[in-house]
């Protein structure tokens, strides 16, 4: 197995980078030319090259060294060759290298490889360390219980509250024929306004706007059934968004989601929670998973916070591009692969 470490004393070294699609194809492509005791130095990704790139194409590079008596078909063992006890750790160090590549942390990404079952790790196959990842990651999953009386969805702008709360509505009125109401509690955004209206009229729900904190409150007082909320996305330290969040915060039935792209970056993403902190989410959403190519690089702040996800939203169809988040589907996400329930493309 390629290993990723500190580059060892050795006087003279072959560093070659290689470029593949995915991390597995790079690293045999490791293998292949420097021998199972290349170094990994480096994992990214990377804009594909030639015409691919132009239309937002990325790859795998990975940056490997080996000693040059190594390279050769028909090298001798080397007087540095490793023990085959340390082999694991080289493994570890494959399964971390993999998670790197989709932008995950590196000291999360080591702590999770080295979750890995040490009898699966040689060979790493995707179905094993999807299943590994899958019980790591089960505490960031919300449990699937009866929905609350009141939902909310708060976030900043353009996140896509409005569309995952109609994605929401249409799936339950497709599924299981309930009409949730909708509220729009948002006195900014006119348009937001207009198309949950359109949503609502679609669906057949009943369907409010609150303008101001009063106006939300008489909404929910007077509620005759579930209810989704959707609100501006304002600042926090603006008034009226704090007036709506104290109406919010301020009633045991509310569950609030923040609504965060996946695109964001882990230090936005920090800001975003902080921002929206008084909002109290007891959930996230994670929208436009479409755009990118795995969510790793928010998992560290997932954890941290430790707020479990609830939705992913997909593309903006509705209500089709719109999925509970289960352990298995995080943990395809993470890896980057085409993730569907319960399978692993």
């Amino acid at each position: 197995m390629c290993r990723s470490s500190p580059l060892p004393p050795w006087t003279d070294m072959h560093l070659k980078r290689y470029r593949r699609e995915s991390v597995r194809e790079a690293l045999q492509a490791v293998k292949a030319e420097l021998g199972s005791d290349a170094l990994v130095l480096s994992t990214r990704m990377v804009a594909a090259s030639g015409v691919r790139g132009w239309f937002g194409k990325r790859e795998v590079e990975i940056t490997a060294a080996a000693d040059p008596l190594t390279v050769s078909e028909k090298r001798q063992a080397s007087p540095w060759a490793r023990p085959a006890a340390r082999a694991q750790g080289d493994a570890v160090s494959e399964i971390a290298a993999r998670l790197e590549a989709g932008g995950m942390d590196p000291m999360l990404a080591r702590e999770l490889a080295s979750a890995h079952p040490v009898k699966r790790r040689r060979g790493a196959g995707v179905r094993a360390l999807h299943d590994t990842l899958s019980a790591q990651l089960t505490p960031l999953v919300a449990e699937d219980g009866p929905p609350p009386a009141l939902e909310a969805f708060v976030g900043p702008p353009g996140a896509g509250k409005t569309t995952t709360i109609a994605k929401i509505a249409a799936q339950e009125r497709a599924r299981h024929g309930r009409r949730l109401a909708l509220v729009a509690a948002d006195g900014f955004r006119v348009g937001a306004v207009e198309q949950l209206r359109l949503y609502a009229d679609i669906i057949g729900s009943r369907f409010t706007v609150a303008r101001t904190a009063d106006e939300l409150d008489a909404a929910l007082g007077g509620s005759r059934g579930p209810l989704l909320i959707d609100t501006a996305g304002r600042s926090p330290s603006d008034n009226a968004a704090r007036d709506t969040f104290r109406v919010l915060a301020g009633r045991p039935d509310v569950r609030t989601h923040l609504v965060l792209s996946a695109g964001t970056s882990p230090s936005d993403a920090r800001r975003v929670f902080d921002r929206f902190e008084d909002a109290r989410p007891a959930r996230v959403v994670l929208t436009r998973l479409d755009e990118v190519e795995s969510i790793g690089p928010l998992v560290g702040v997932l954890r941290e916070r430790q707020i479990p996800l609830s939705y992913f939203g997909t593309g903006q169809d509705v209500p089709e591009h719109l999925q509970r988040v289960t352990p298995a589907l995080l943990a395809a996400r993470v890896l980057g692969e085409d993730a569907r329930e319960g399978a692993v493309a």
